[in-house]
């Protein structure tokens, strides 16, 4: 059976898709596309802490990106929830030791970003005057 070009081309986008779907450094990518997920790892660097205090450190943080995001974490292993046995009850996030091995990688960004986004900006601003 001969291929047209078109089902060629899609076949090859299906392939191509399948891969992107398996690829490490695009799950990786995925898990941090939010900014949610980086600030509540940032905060937990300093250690443990509950949700209410997670809302007070990130601003604009609902209720609800908070949960989701801290879900997301747990489920993937990049932290811990532990529930505290005190008067009242309550429960401490922080990172596991697969979240803490991140934090290198974390640290490399934030510094390239400290040293680029200004140029980032630049150029931005001279594409959208162009």
């Amino acid at each position: 059976m001969t291929l047209t070009f078109e089902e060629r081309r899609q076949m090859a986008q299906d392939t191509y898709a399948a891969y992107l779907a398996e690829c490490p450094a695009r799950q990786l990518l995925d898990m941090f596309s939010t900014k949610w997920t980086t600030l509540v790892l940032y905060q937990l660097n300093d250690g443990p802490l509950r949700h209410s205090e997670l809302r007070r450190r990130i601003p604009g943080a609902s209720q609800k990106m908070i949960t989701e995001t801290l879900r997301s974490l747990e489920r993937d292993g990049i932290i811990v929830r532990e529930v505290k046995q005190v008067y009242p009850a309550h429960v401490e996030y922080s990172l596991s030791p697969l979240g803490e091995s991140m934090l290198p990688i974390f640290s490399q960004m934030k510094i390239w970003a400290e040293q680029n986004m200004a140029e980032v900006e630049r150029n931005r601003a001279a594409q959208a005057g162009g």
